[in-house]
């Protein structure tokens, strides 16, 4: 039984040190990371979406690294964005169970109560804390030849991959 319990305490921490920001990655294989969708030839809604450990400076980097990507693999030379927007969606996550000043919590089942938490005077309320996520939207287009001068929604594709591949983190090799 002891070795049932060390197994799963490992598991769990090896989960705690892997959770962390999102990387740049497709969101079909996780919840979280960027995803297009085409709207005409020349023409792509890009999202990326971070998880609550990924701030809004990433988040919008990211939207553009791949929006530069996926101007490049249509064979354009820059991209113009139509609109761009980051959402921020918070909430509050509690600790619903509250906590006692020893680690564990004290619950259990009572005829005619219910689950409930037993007395304890070092018991301490539930504690809250907010969590935010954001979301970046943009639209753009793409075209061919040299990046008009005086657009300043307009980016040269290579110049944008050039300038934020080192900020951007991949998922690790599995």
């Amino acid at each position: 039984m002891r070795m049932l319990a060390l197994a799963a305490f490992a598991g769990l921490l090896a989960a705690c040190a892997t959770a962390g920001p999102t990387p740049y990655q497709p969101s079909d294989t996780a919840r979280y990371g960027f995803q297009e969708q085409n709207i005409e030839d020349n023409r792509v809604r890009i999202t990326f979406r971070g998880n609550s450990l990924t701030d809004r400076e990433t988040v919008e980097t990211y939207l553009l690294y791949r929006a530069a990507e996926v101007t490049l693999q249509n064979g354009k030379d820059y991209f113009v964005v139509s609109n761009r927007d980051t959402e921020e969606h918070s909430r509050l996550q509690g600790d619903a169970f509250g906590r006692s000043r020893y680690g564990f919590s004290y619950y259990g089942y009572r005829p005619y109560r219910g689950w409930s938490r037993f007395y304890d005077p070092f018991f301490d309320e539930p504690s809250y804390r907010e969590v935010t996520r954001y979301e970046a939207i943009a639209e753009i287009a793409m075209f061919n030849g040299v990046k008009p001068a005086n657009d300043a929604n307009a980016f040269n594709a290579r110049e944008v991959q050039a300038n934020l591949q080192g900020r951007v983190t991949r998922p690790p090799a599995q």
